[in-house]
């Protein structure tokens, strides 16, 4: 394993510490899940809980016992609410309301943020000159906020800066 890959194990782990320390709020990660047809018969979809993150801009940092010590490219975030009833004025808003359907028949808290679509993103020498959201180049971890962005950041001001923002919110910012 590269010296990169160490030091991005290494700032991922102590962000999470920080987090943990800080009593930071966490999120829930699902997956969003079109069951087989039974017997012919669609059944609606749904959303299976994969754990609890932190979502840390373009990361999602595990935060519970089933996802502690992994990393994920964010995905689609959905709020568990009252889906209500289709509308059909655009194909995005009732894509977001069968989120929120899918969210409610898995169960998730009312109110909670649901992660789901999120890219897993494995912590080995496959991030050397990567061209996901986090990579290493030249054996300095970085950032992308896509994997289509054409400049990064190295992880270490990244995560100084994003976990700070969380752990000491600017003033107004979660009235």
């Amino acid at each position: 394993m590269t010296d990169g890959v160490v030091q991005a194990r290494a700032l991922l782990d102590a962000a999470a510490r920080r987090l943990r320390a800080a009593d930071v709020p966490d999120e829930a990660l699902g997956e969003y899940v079109v069951p087989k047809p039974v017997l012919g018969i669609r059944r609606e979809a749904t959303m299976r809980s994969l754990g609890r993150v932190w979502r840390v801009g373009a990361l999602l940092i595990g935060s519970s016992l089933q996802t502690g010590g992994r990393v994920w490219a964010t995905g689609t975030i959905t709020r568990v609410t009252d889906p209500g009833r289709a509308q059909f004025q655009s194909v995005s808003m009732e894509t977001r309301r069968a989120y929120r359907a899918a969210a409610v028949r898995g169960r998730f808290d009312a109110g909670d943020t649901v992660n789901h679509g999120a890219t897993s993103i494995d912590l080995d020498d496959s991030l050397v000159d990567g061209d996901g959201v986090l990579f290493v180049g030249g054996d300095v971890p970085m950032v992308r906020w896509s994997p289509t962005a054409a400049t990064a950041v190295p992880l270490e001001d990244y995560l100084a800066d994003r976990v700070g923002l969380l752990v000491d919110p600017p003033a107004g910012a979660t009235d």
